[in-house]
């Protein structure tokens, strides 16, 4: 895979709330809740959310029609 590609496989939190349409807050809120979708934390801090975990986690937050 070339580096590129595997930086987008990993969403930063600006991109997830920009994505989600909710602000920092609201995600930071979610995730105190253990609501929000599984996220890295690398060593500086910063939160990285794989493009597969957030497509899963909306996937389980789907009304059956």
């Amino acid at each position: 895979m070339k580096t590129a590609e595997r930086t987008r496989d990993k969403l930063t939190l600006a991109e997830v709330c920009a994505e989600l349409g909710i602000s920092r807050s609201t995600f930071y809120d979610w995730r105190a809740k253990q609501k929000a979708p599984r996220c890295i934390t690398l060593p500086n801090g910063s939160l990285r959310i794989r493009r597969t975990e957030l497509d899963r986690w909306l996937d389980a937050r789907e009304d059956a029609v």
